[in-house]
């Protein structure tokens, strides 16, 4: 049996990129996270297609174009709070809910999310 990995599962790079859309919309429109992010967001979301896309098991999109991620040092000039973390998973929850990753891999999605998400919280 061929092991696939989430990336292929849910779709590959369509499906990352309805994600990321649908994400940063809601993102946009929440009052706790909209301060951490640009006016302009659409850098934002293209190093964030890259780097699902990498983190998920697809291509290395983003370490191809910027090196290692190192995530926790690139947000240590944004004040990440428990708070924060946990709006960025419910917005995330509810995007992955949306456009209808199955339930089991969405849960391991999320898992891994949280993860990064707590180790982003610097305040």
């Amino acid at each position: 049996m061929e092991v696939k990995s989430i990336y292929e599962a849910i779709g590959g790079q369509n499906t990352i990129a309805n994600l990321v859309d649908i994400f940063y919309t809601k993102v946009q429109k929440n009052e706790l996270l909209r301060p951490l992010f640009p006016e302009d967001i659409k850098p934002v979301r293209d190093k964030q297609l890259m780097f699902l896309t990498q983190f998920f098991g697809g291509p290395s999109l983003y370490t191809n174009m910027y090196g290692h991620p190192m995530l926790r040092a690139k947000h240590l000039a944004h004040p990440i709070t428990q708070a924060h973390a946990s709006e960025w998973i419910r917005c995330m929850e509810e995007s992955l809910n949306q456009i209808g990753i199955d339930h089991s891999v969405q849960e391991f999605m999320l898992e891994r999310l949280r993860l990064t998400a707590q180790h982003m919280i610097n305040r």
